[in-house]
């Protein structure tokens, strides 16, 4: 079975296109949950809310769109408004570069820098953690799953340039906490 053909079944009614996406979906959806949440408990019910909607919305779906940034879209948005009222949030200001923020989840050759990629990695969720929850799914759509600005203003329905500036501000916020803790690269 395909995405496509699994998205039919589903809006026939036939389950098996639930399993289907649920199969190859849930992992992803989880990480970009757990990401913006910073609660895989929460994560996880997000998901499962997103699965449980997908059944009701799936009439809604159109299918010469990609399938994939529909459904992300609301994970996306589930989980922010789901990390919102727990309400964990801290803000500072910096500025920023493209580049650096491309190169945050690299990964060393040798053991040694395997190790330091690791511990920088958890410095980059525990400052991810202090960012509000729209901050880190704009940053969790671009680094994560890899969307583009353009694709970010189709899949989000906004201006170009709330894009750039949501981006702009997630990354100097991002940046000041890992410059305040020692982490920059």
């Amino acid at each position: 079975m395909d995405e496509q053909t699994a998205v039919q079944r589903l809006k026939a009614g036939d389950i098996s296109g639930l399993e289907f996406l649920v199969l190859r979906y849930q992992v992803k959806a989880l990480r970009v949950a757990n990401l913006i949440t910073r609660d895989l408990s929460l994560a996880e019910d997000v998901v499962q809310d997103c699965f449980l909607r997908l059944i009701r919305s799936i009439q809604n779906f159109d299918h010469h769109r990609p399938f994939e940034p529909w459904f992300m879209r609301s994970v996306i948005h589930a989980a922010m408004k789901a990390a919102q009222q727990s309400s964990r949030n801290i803000y500072t200001e910096s500025e920023t570069d493209e580049t650096w923020f491309e190169n945050l989840f690299g990964y060393g050759q040798s053991a040694e820098a395997e190790v330091e990629a690791l511990e920088f990695q958890q410095q980059v969720l525990d400052a991810l953690q202090k960012l509000s929850p729209r901050q880190r799914a704009v940053l969790v759509q671009r680094y994560f799953l890899g969307w583009s600005e353009k694709e970010m203003v189709i899949e989000l329905g906004i201006a170009p340039g709330t894009v750039k500036w949501l981006l702009n501000t997630a990354r100097a916020r991002l940046r000041a906490l890992l410059e305040k803790k020692g982490a920059q690269r």
